[in-house]
C-alpha cells in the first residue's frame, strides 16, 4: 500500500486539488506540477529575486493608489520579500518546459506570497482569505507583463552584479600582463602563418580591448533591457491597472536594484516579442565568441612545451593525461571553450523563443528565460575562473624573440627600399636555403649595414607609422 504524504484541498478556478499539506503553493501550481513532469530545470535565483521584487512593489503602488487594503499590502510586501530573499526557493517547483507565457510560474509566486501573507495575517493558508493570489497578489498584473519584466530585470542584475565585474577583472588581468611583456618581441600571424613582429604586450592589449569593448556592449544591453512591458498586463492595453500603476512600480524597482527602469512607450511590442531578450542574448553570445578568441589563442600561444609553439607559459593546475606522465594542458582555457559553446547554444534557443511570438504574445518565455541566464551565470563564473586560474600565472618564454630573427616577414621592412617584388623573392629564397632574410639581402642587395639594421629592426616594426619604418597594411 502506497503512504501518501498528508495533503490539503486547495481550489483554484477549475476546481479542487490535493496540494501537500507543507506547501506555500496552491492549486494552480500544483496543477502544473501534474501537467509538466519534463524536466529538472527551474527557474533561477535571480528570476525569483526579480518576480519577488515586482510582487512586492506591486502591492505597495496599489496600496497607495487607494486599490489595495494598507493591511492586506504590507502582508504581501513582507512574503514577497522573503520570496525575493530566497527563504520560500522550495516552493517553487514548476518546470522550466511550461506554458509559454509563464502563468504557471507567475501562479506559483501568487499563491506562496499569498499563502505566506495569509499565515502573516492569522489566517489559514490554502483559505484565499484574506489574501487572494488572483486578487491581491496579482491586482493590476497579468503573467504576460510580469514575465517578461521579471527576466528583464533578472538579466540587468546578474549582468551588473556578476558579467561586468568578471569582464573588469578579465580587463585589468590583461592590461597588467601587458605591461609585463611589452619589451617582449615576437613574430605576429595572421592566416596562421609568419606575419610581421608585433609585441607579445600588444596581443594582450588586444585580449583587453576585446573585454572592455564587451562591457560597453553589455552596458547597451541593460539600456534596452531597462525599458519593461509592466502595466500591458494581458495584451498590452493594460485593462485592469491603473494608469500610474507601471511608472510608479519601475521607479521603486530601479531604487531597489540600481539601475533606472521605466515603462515601455509602447506595450504592444513589448509583450508580443521578446526582442530586448534577444539582442541581450546575442550581446552575450558576441561576447562568448569573443572569450573563445582569447581562450584559444592562449591555448596556441602555450602549446607545446617542445614541440607547440610555446611562447608563453600557463600554470600547471592538474595533471593532464591518465597514461603520459608528466604531461599538462590548458584545462582552464579549455573549460571556457566549452562553455562559450553553451553559450552559442543558449542564443540558438533565445532566437528561436523570439521568433515564436504570436499575435500579442510570445509563447517561449520561460525556455528564453533559463537560456539567457544561464549564459550570464556561467560566462561570468568561467571568466572569473580563467582570470584566476589561468591568465593572472601566464609567463612569457625566450621562445617568440628567439624566432624573430629568423622570421621570414620582417622581410616587409625591406619593401620601400628594393620594392615588394624584391623583398618577396629574399623571402622566398631565405625559406628555400634556411638562411634568414638579413643574411640573403646582404648578397642580394647593395644596402649597407646600416640600412639592413634600420629596415629589419623587429622592434621599429611594432611602430608602425615612422620615417623610414613600414607602413601599416
Amino acid at each position: 500500500m502506497v503512504d501518501y504524504p498528508p495533503a490539503r484541498v486547495e481550489r483554484d478556478s477549475m476546481g479542487e486539488l490535493p496540494v501537500p499539506a507543507g506547501a506555500y503553493y496552491g492549486a494552480s501550481t500544483m496543477r502544473a506540477v501534474r501537467n509538466f513532469p519534463i524536466s529538472d530545470l527551474r527557474f533561477p535565483r535571480t528570476f525569483i529575486y526579480a518576480i519577488g521584487l515586482i510582487k512586492k512593489h506591486a502591492a505597495a503602488v496599489n496600496a497607495m493608489l487607494g486599490l489595495l487594503d494598507p493591511k492586506i499590502a504590507e502582508a504581501i510586501g513582507q512574503a514577497a520579500e522573503e520570496v525575493a530573499e530566497g527563504k520560500w526557493d522550495g516552493q517553487f517547483v514548476v518546470d522550466v518546459f511550461q506554458t509559454g507565457s509563464g502563468t504557471s510560474t507567475n501562479m506559483n509566486a501568487n499563491e506562496v506570497i499569498a499563502n505566506r501573507a495569509i499565515e502573516l495575517l492569522g489566517g489559514v493558508i490554502g483559505s484565499r482569505k484574506p489574501v487572494h493570489p488572483n486578487d491581491h497578489v496579482n491586482f493590476g498584473q497579468s503573467s504576460n507583463d510580469v514575465i517578461p519584466t521579471a527576466i528583464q530585470l533578472a538579466a540587468i542584475m546578474s549582468i551588473r552584479k556578476q558579467l561586468i565585474p568578471a569582464l573588469r577583472h578579465l580587463q585589468e588581468s590583461m592590461e597588467v600582463k601587458s605591461r609585463a611583456f611589452w619589451e617582449t618581441i615576437k613574430t605576429g600571424r595572421t592566416h596562421l602563418q609568419d606575419a610581421t613582429p608585433i609585441r607579445l604586450g600588444q596581443e594582450f592589449l588586444g585580449y583587453a580591448g576585446q573585454a572592455e569593448r564587451g562591457i560597453r556592449r553589455l552596458e547597451h544591453a541593460i539600456a534596452e533591457l531597462s525599458e519593461v512591458p509592466l502595466g500591458g498586463t494581458a495584451v498590452g492595453t493594460g485593462i485592469n491597472t491603473h494608469p500610474e500603476f507601471a511608472q510608479h512600480v519601475c521607479e521603486r524597482l530601479g531604487v531597489e536594484i540600481g539601475t533606472p527602469i521605466r515603462e515601455t512607450s509602447n506595450h504592444f511590442q513589448a509583450q508580443s516579442t521578446i526582442d530586448a531578450i534577444v539582442e541581450a542574448s546575442g550581446v552575450l553570445s558576441t561576447l562568448a565568441g569573443s572569450l573563445l578568441k582569447i581562450a584559444n589563442d592562449i591555448r596556441w600561444l602555450g602549446s607545446g612545451p617542445r614541440a607547440g609553439i610555446g611562447e608563453i607559459m600557463l600554470p600547471e593546475v592538474q595533471p593532464g593525461s591518465s597514461i603520459m606522465p608528466g604531461k599538462v594542458n590548458p584545462v582552464i582555457a579549455e573549460a571556457l571553450t566549452m562553455v562559450c559553446a553553451q553559450v552559442f547554444g543558449n542564443h540558438v534557443t533565445v532566437q528561436y523563443a523570439g521568433a515564436s511570438g504570436n499575435f500579442e504574445l510570445n509563447v517561449m518565455m520561460p525556455v528564453a528565460a533559463y537560456d539567457i541566464l544561464q549564459s550570464i551565470e556561467l560566462l561570468a563564473s568561467a571568466t572569473d575562473n580563467f582570470v584566476t586560474q589561468c591568465v593572472v600565472g601566464i609567463t612569457a618564454t625566450e621562445r617568440g624573440p628567439a624566432l624573430v630573427e629568423r622570421g621570414l616577414s620582417i622581410c616587409t621592412g625591406l619593401a620601400p627600399l628594393t620594392g615588394y617584388d624584391a623583398a618577396a623573392e629574399i623571402a622566398k629564397e631565405a625559406f628555400k636555403t634556411g638562411k634568414t632574410v638579413r643574411e640573403v639581402a646582404r648578397e642580394r642587395t647593395s644596402l649597407s649595414e646600416e640600412q639592413l639594421t634600420e629596415a629589419l629592426d623587429a622592434e621599429r616594426m611594432t611602430k608602425p607609422g615612422l620615417e623610414g619604418g613600414p607602413a601599416a597594411g
